[in-house]
């Protein structure tokens, strides 16, 4: 982000979750290892995913916008960026990975290793508001050349959302895509989606669809996320109304839901990210922690940007830290990945002044995420 980005405010937000603590300020965890902000022709940057080479490099791809417009409907292309270093340093120059192949165009990026191990890189194909589909390419070279895009979403037509990092391999191997229905032809658009998921049970040769997740009437609900917790089950955690993230959870591998529910995890109307930390086990989060009102509320806006450790499968959260405070600011959809002794998260931002939207990478040491403010 920009220097002005990362001014420390100190802001402290109070945390109604069941044994756990406030968030304190922590502008300054970790650093800023790659920043992105918008050029000319080029007014935003963003909705990227990492993966791990082979080799021990890292990937980066992320959605770079051109023109003069910064609409989710903008022309856009998907680059990409290598660090050698476990995050530290980057690339210097943007490397086209996929160009503008929709009549709008490509974003909101996952990567994925897959059974036999080759590579996946999953995208949306924007054409318009009746055509919005889910597409995957496959690497057999560690992401230096990619195969046609083949089609994901072939049982059904309409617009289509699945936001950046959201695609997970079950222990099973199965992969899951979660997505959230907003339009068909010859019907309005809806802000509450239809959401369920696609599986493959053959590295993506095939997809198949899930049952709907049942929600509430009254509760607009997009953009799902998944984690696969201890037990089997599989969480599915989702931007709501009504100032809370909620979840619905799976005992079948992603084939059928529970009714969605609110969580205690205040929120505005904006993605949470969830990821399984592979060096401790525990689940890693990345929010706005900001609800409908109350202390810390800032008129729904995504901010503050703030990490949590849980160590009970989502029942509590601990080491509450916000990375971004400023409340003139917007923070949100977020890509981890963990590497070695840190942790990479890379989103979107913006202050309210700001013409166009940047991204950065921040790198921040797990034991520094796992440090208790006094």
């Amino acid at each position: 982000m920009k220097t002005h980005l990362r001014i420390s405010l100190f802001l402290t937000i109070i945390c109604v979750l069941p044994k756990c603590l406030a968030a304190q300020s922590h502008d300054n965890l970790g650093k800023i290892v790659l920043d992105l902000p918008p050029q000319e022709d080029n007014p935003r940057n963003g909705e990227g995913d990492f993966i791990t080479l082979k080799n021990g490099s890292i990937l980066y791809v992320y959605t770079r916008f051109l023109g003069d417009k910064m609409s989710d409907h903008a022309p856009a292309q998907l680059m990409s960026r290598i660090s050698e270093d476990g995050g530290e340093t980057w690339s210097m120059q943007d490397r086209l990975e996929v160009d503008r192949e929709g009549d709008w165009n490509v974003m909101s990026v996952s990567l994925l290793r897959l059974n036999r191990g080759d590579l996946a890189l999953f995208y949306m194909r924007k054409n318009s508001l009746d055509d919005c589909l889910y597409y995957m390419r496959t690497s057999y070279d560690e992401g230096l050349n990619w195969s046609n895009p083949e089609l994901v979403i072939a049982d059904s037509h309409g617009y289509f959302v699945t936001n950046n990092d959201r695609i997970i391999k079950l222990k099973s191997g199965r992969i899951l895509i979660p997505v959230s229905r907003h339009k068909t032809k010859g019907t309005p658009w809806s802000h509450k989606g239809e959401i369920w998921c696609y599986y493959s049970d053959n590295d993506g040769r095939t997809w198949q669809s899930t049952e709907k997740v049942p929600t509430p009437d009254s509760v607009i609900t997009q953009e799902p996320g998944l984690v696969e917790l201890q037990d089997g089950r599989i969480m599915m955690f989702i931007r709501a109304s009504g100032g809370r993230q909620y979840r619905s959870y799976s005992d079948d591998e992603g084939l059928s839901w529970s009714m969605a529910t609110s969580s205690v995890l205040n929120s505005p109307i904006s993605p949470a990210s969830i990821k399984r930390l592979p060096s401790t086990g525990d689940l890693f989060m990345v929010w706005n922690n900001n609800g409908k009102s109350g202390p810390g509320y800032f008129k729904a806006k995504r901010t503050p940007l703030t990490v949590a450790i849980s160590k009970d499968e989502d029942k509590s959260w601990i080491y509450l830290k916000n990375i971004e405070s400023n409340p003139n600011g917007m923070y949100c959809y977020t890509a981890i990945h963990e590497v070695g002794d840190h942790v990479l998260l890379s989103y979107v931002g913006k202050l309210d002044h700001e013409e166009g939207l940047g991204a950065c990478i921040r790198r921040i040491k797990l034991e520094d995420i796992y440090t208790q403010d006094e």
